[in-house]
C-alpha cells in the first residue's frame, strides 16, 4: 500500500493527461462494443481492444513518457569490495540530459552473481544479491553528478557484477 501511495504522490500533470486520455479511449471503445453488440465478433474486438489499450497504454505510455521527459545517463566508473568490512563501494556519474531540472533522482546499485553462462546470468539478474539506493536532489539541465553508493551488508565472496539505474523526477 505504501508503494501505491508513493506512486500516486509522484505523479505529474503529464501522467494525469495520459491516464485521463486512456480512460476516455477505454470508455469510447467499450461504448462502441455495446453499440455493435449485434455483431458479436466486432463487439468482442472492441471490448478486448479497450482493455488492452487501458493496460498496455498505461504501462507502456508511462514508461516511454518518463524516459523522454526525464532522460538521464548513468555511468558506472568503478566497483570495489572492501576487505575490512562487509561492504562494496560503487562509483558512478549521473548526467541530466533532459530539458527539465531534476528535483530528485533515486539512484540504485544492484549486485548480482555472474557465472559466465548468458542464460544463467539473465535469470540471476532477476534475483540480485544486494541492492542499495540513494537520492540526489536538484540536478540542473546538463549537470553531471558523481555518485558514491555503499552497499552494506555485502557478504557475497564470489564473482559478481553491479549495475546502476536512476529514476529521476
Amino acid at each position: 500500500m505504501q508503494r501505491v501511495n508513493e506512486f500516486i504522490q509522484n505523479l505529474i500533470i503529464y501522467d494525469y493527461i495520459l491516464f485521463g486520455s486512456l480512460l476516455a479511449l477505454f470508455l469510447l471503445f467499450v461504448i462502441l462494443g455495446i453499440v455493435f453488440r449485434r455483431k458479436l465478433s466486432l463487439a468482442l474486438f472492441f471490448i478486448f481492444f479497450a482493455f488492452m489499450l487501458l493496460l498496455g497504454g498505461a504501462t507502456f505510455g508511462y514508461k516511454v513518457m518518463h524516459d523522454y521527459l526525464f532522460k538521464n545517463e548513468i555511468t558506472l566508473l568503478s566497483q570495489k569490495k572492501l576487505s575490512f568490512t562487509q561492504a562494496a563501494v560503487v562509483y558512478g556519474t549521473l548526467k541530466n540530459l533532459s530539458n527539465k531540472d531534476f528535483k530528485s533522482c533515486k539512484v540504485s546499485a544492484t549486485a548480482y552473481r555472474v557465472s559466465g553462462n548468458a542464460l544463467k546470468d539473465s535469470i540471476r539478474r532477476l534475483k540480485p544479491i544486494a541492492n542499495m539506493s540513494i537520492v540526489e536532489e536538484d540536478i540542473p539541465i546538463g549537470a553531471e553528478r558523481e555518485i558514491k553508493i555503499i552497499i552494506d551488508p555485502f557478504t557475497y565472496s564470489g564473482d559478481y557484477n553491479v549495475t546502476l539505474g536512476a529514476d529521476c523526477r
